[in-house]
C-alpha cells in the first residue's frame, strides 16, 4: 500500500509527484519516458512536477561545503521537500547513472535535518534507459541501492528500456511501444498509490 500518496488524499491533498531525470539531448527516450509516466500520474489524480535534462544541467555540481544555493537548486530541493512520490529517469551510462541525475540527486542531502528526512518512507519510481540490458539492469540496482540510502522505498516495479536500435518515443515524446506504455502507467500507478480501471474492448 502507498502510505504516502494515500494520506494525502486522506488530508484532502492532492498527492504532488516529482520527476527527476533526462539528458543534455532534446527529445531523449529518458526524459520522454520520464514525462509519460508524469501524464499518467495526473490521470490519476495527482500533480506533478519535472525537473528535465535542461533543468538539471543549469544546476551547479553539487558541494556540501557551499552552503548558498542557487534559485534552481533550491526549487529542486523545495519541491522534493513537499513531494509525496518522485520518479528518477536515468540513462545507463557505464553501468550506473549519469553523472547529470546523480548530482540532483546529491543535492537531496539539503533534506538530512527536515522532520522527514531525505525520502523517508516515500515512495520512489525508478527509470533506466541503456543501449543494452546489461546497462539497463545494473543501473537499475544502482538506482534502487541510491533511493534505500535516501530511505525511500523503490516501488515494486523499476522500468527499464533497451534503446539499442529501438525507437520508443515519436518527436511529440509519444511512446511508440504498447508494452512500454504498459509499464510506465503501471509505474504512475504504484507511485501515486492508485490503479486505474481496465477499459473493456
Amino acid at each position: 500500500m502507498n502510505h504516502t500518496t494515500n494520506a494525502a488524499r486522506a488530508s484532502g491533498r492532492t498527492p504532488f509527484v516529482v520527476g527527476i531525470g533526462g539528458t543534455t539531448r532534446p527529445g531523449s527516450s529518458t526524459e520522454s519516458a520520464l514525462r509519460a509516466t508524469l501524464r499518467h500520474a495526473e490521470e490519476l489524480g495527482a500533480e506533478t512536477r519535472l525537473f528535465g535534462g535542461e533543468a538539471l544541467a543549469a544546476l551547479a555540481g553539487y558541494s556540501p561545503e557551499q552552503g548558498e544555493r542557487t534559485e534552481g537548486q533550491r526549487a529542486l530541493v523545495e519541491a522534493v521537500r513537499r513531494a509525496d512520490a518522485v520518479i528518477f529517469a536515468s540513462p545507463g551510462y557505464h553501468g550506473g547513472v549519469s553523472g547529470l541525475v546523480k548530482n540532483a540527486i546529491d543535492l537531496l542531502e539539503d533534506l538530512r535535518a527536515d522532520e522527514r528526512v531525505y525520502l523517508d518512507g516515500m515512495p520512489v519510481g525508478c527509470i533506466v534507459t541503456a543501449a543494452g540490458w546489461q546497462g539497463c539492469n545494473t543501473t537499475l540496482a544502482a538506482m534502487r541501492s541510491i533511493v534505500h540510502a535516501l530511505r525511500g522505498w523503490p516501488t515494486p516495479l523499476g522500468v527499464t528500456l533497451n534503446t539499442a536500435g529501438v525507437r520508443l518515443f515519436d518527436g511529440d515524446g509519444q511512446c511508440l511501444d504498447a508494452q512500454v506504455g504498459t509499464s510506465l502507467r503501471m509505474l504512475a500507478e504504484q507511485v501515486v498509490g492508485v490503479r486505474k480501471p481496465a477499459v473493456a474492448a
